[in-house]
């Protein structure tokens, strides 16, 4: 299946997981800026309201979308020890690359979020969106931040993930829901035909109509 754009791939996405719609303590969390376009049409199939969940990848220095970690607005990391220490990525280099990560989270929770703590989640039922998921740094450092507020259930909703991600995500959650999941799997571009770059505009006006304000 190729998906339209962002919120085709949200509309069909909310088909699945319409049975929670009847959940009273449900909250949809987005990972900007790609995933919030999704998690939006999945907030609004199901009635209920939707944030974003800060969190940025740590990208290899001079070769930036090869992840060696991911790092939450708190400060929560998930680092890939394997790529640290195969590219010998020391101490200094990584720090400096979380620093800038830490900054670029910061202006996104002013912008975005009017610099509001992180989501309170205990004892909600979480759908954590994404547009899709190759490696799962991301995903993992959301995942690692929810559980320590001990949400009711951690739900993860994603078009597409990389069948080498797939069982390690899904031991890591209650439930993983996903429209296809590819033997092979060369980025989540090529899931879609229009896979344009989410600007900050949209991410903040689909989180200000999303259907319910959270204080």
């Amino acid at each position: 299946m190729i998906f339209h754009n962002r919120q085709h791939a949200g509309q069909l996405l909310a088909q699945k997981l319409l049975h929670y719609k009847s959940d009273k303590n449900l909250l949809v969390l987005g990972l900007p800026r790609g995933g919030i376009p999704v998690a939006f049409e999945i907030a609004k199939a199901l009635e209920t309201s939707l944030d974003a969940l800060l969190v940025r990848k740590l990208g290899v220095p001079g070769e930036e979308e090869l992840a060696m970690g991911a790092i939450t607005l708190n400060g929560i990391k998930v680092l890939n020890q394997e790529i640290l220490q195969s590219l010998e990525i020391n101490e200094e280099k990584l720090q400096k690359v979380i620093d800038r990560e830490v900054k670029i989270l910061k202006e996104r929770n002013r912008l975005y979020r009017n610099n509001r703590p992180i989501p309170d989640v205990k004892n909600l039922t979480v759908i954590l969106v994404d547009d899709g998921i190759a490696t799962g740094a991301t995903i993992k450092a959301a995942i690692k931040l929810l559980k320590t507020q001990k949400p009711k259930a951690i739900i993860v909703a994603t078009p597409v993930i990389s069948q080498a991600t797939y069982e390690d995500i899904k031991s890591q959650v209650d439930v993983l829901i996903c429209l296809e999941v590819p033997q092979v799997f060369y980025g989540v571009g090529e899931w879609y035909l229009d896979f344009h770059q989410t600007s900050d505009k949209e991410v903040i006006d689909l989180l200000k109509s999303s259907p319910q304000k959270l204080c």
